[in-house]
C-alpha cells in the first residue's frame, strides 16, 4: 500500500506540475515563445497574494479570485508592449527578453521582501486529509489543485475548439500569415493567448504558495518543473502536459519512496530519456 500510496500522490502532484507548465505550453504552442520569466511570474503572484492578504484581510479565496484575473491583464499588457516588439526579431529576442525580465522580477521581489522564505497560510485545507482504505492519504489541497488543473485545460480545450476567438487562436498558431488574411488581428490574438498563460501560472503559484514556502530566488527551479512536464508531454499538446506533469510527479514520489535523496534526480533523468528517445514527447501535437 505503501507504493499505490506514493503512486497516487505522484499524480496529485502532477497536477500541480500541469498547472504550471499549461501556460508555458501555450505561449509555446502558439507564439514559438519560451518563457524563461515564467516562474518568476508564479512567484510574483504569490508575493502579491501575501501582500494583499496582509493589507486586506480578505480571506485566501478571495485574493484568488482578484489575482487570477489580474495576472490575466497583465498578461496581455505584458504581450502588447514588450513581447510583440520582439517577435519580429525572431525566438532569440524574445528568449533575451524573457530572460531579462526574470532577473528584474527577481531583483524587484528581493529589494521588496528581501529574501526570506513566506508562506500563505492555508489553514485546515492546506492540512486536511481524508483516507481511502484506511492506508491512501489524500490532501484537500493536493486534490483540488489537481481538478482545477483538470479544469483548466478542460476550459481552454473548449475555448479553443468552441469559440471564434479560440479558433483564430489555433489557427494564427498553425500559420500565422495565412490567419492574418483571414482577418485575424495576430497581436490581439497573441495577447489573449499570454493572458491565459498568465492567469495560469498565477494560479499555480498561488496553489504551490500554499503548499509549500517561497522566495523571490525559487522562480528558476519552477519552471524546470514546468518545461520538464512540457517536453515529456509534448511541445503543443494541452492534455500531453498534464500526461507530463503525472508522469514527473509520479516518478518523483515512487523515487522518493526509494530514496529521498533521488526525488529531483529522478524526474531530470526521465526527461532526458525522453528527449533521448522520444523527443516530440508522448502526446506531440498541436494546441488543442
Amino acid at each position: 500500500m505503501g507504493w499505490l500510496n506514493a503512486i497516487v500522490q505522484g499524480l496529485l502532484l502532477g497536477g500541480l506540475y500541469a498547472l504550471f507548465a499549461t501556460g508555458l505550453s501555450l505561449m509555446f504552442g502558439v507564439m514559438r515563445i519560451v518563457n524563461l520569466a515564467h516562474g518568476d511570474l508564479a512567484v510574483v503572484a504569490s508575493f502579491l497574494a501575501l501582500a494583499l492578504v496582509s493589507g486586506t484581510g480578505l480571506p485566501l479565496w478571495a485574493i484568488i479570485v482578484i489575482t487570477v484575473p489580474l495576472f490575466a491583464v497583465l498578461g496581455y499588457l505584458t504581450q502588447r508592449v514588450l513581447l510583440q516588439r520582439s517577435l519580429a526579431s525572431g525566438p532569440l529576442a524574445t528568449l533575451l527578453v524573457t530572460f531579462g525580465l526574470s532577473i528584474v522580477l527577481q531583483n524587484v521581489l528581493l529589494e521588496l521582501f528581501s529574501a526570506d522564505t513566506r508562506t500563505l497560510d492555508g489553514g485546515a485545507f492546506a492540512t486536511g486529509s481524508f483516507t481511502v482504505n484506511g492506508a491512501i492519504s489524500i490532501g484537500y489541497l493536493a486534490m483540488t489543485t489537481f481538478l482545477l488543473a483538470c479544469a483548466t485545460l478542460i476550459g481552454i480545450g473548449l475555448f479553443l475548439a468552441r469559440t471564434g476567438l479560440g479558433r483564430m487562436l489555433r489557427a494564427s498558431s498553425d500559420d500565422r500569415e495565412t490567419a492574418s488574411l483571414m482577418g485575424a488581428d495576430s497581436r490581439h490574438v497573441y495577447g489573449v493567448a499570454t493572458a491565459i498563460a498568465f492567469a495560469t501560472v498565477a494560479l499555480a503559484g498561488l496553489m504551490f504558495a500554499i503548499r509549500s514556502s517561497f522566495d523571490p530566488s525559487i522562480g528558476p527551479s519552477r519552471l524546470i518543473f514546468a518545461f520538464e512536464a512540457v517536453v515529456i508531454g509534448g511541445l503543443g499538446s494541452l492534455w500531453g502536459t498534464l500526461l507530463g506533469g503525472m508522469v514527473l510527479g509520479v516518478t518523483q514520489s515512487v523515487s522518493a519512496q526509494v530514496d529521498p535523496a533521488l526525488t529531483l534526480l529522478a524526474g531530470h533523468l526521465i526527461f532526458l530519456a525522453v528527449l533521448a528517445f522520444r523527443p516530440q514527447g508522448l502526446l506531440a501535437g498541436r494546441t488543442a
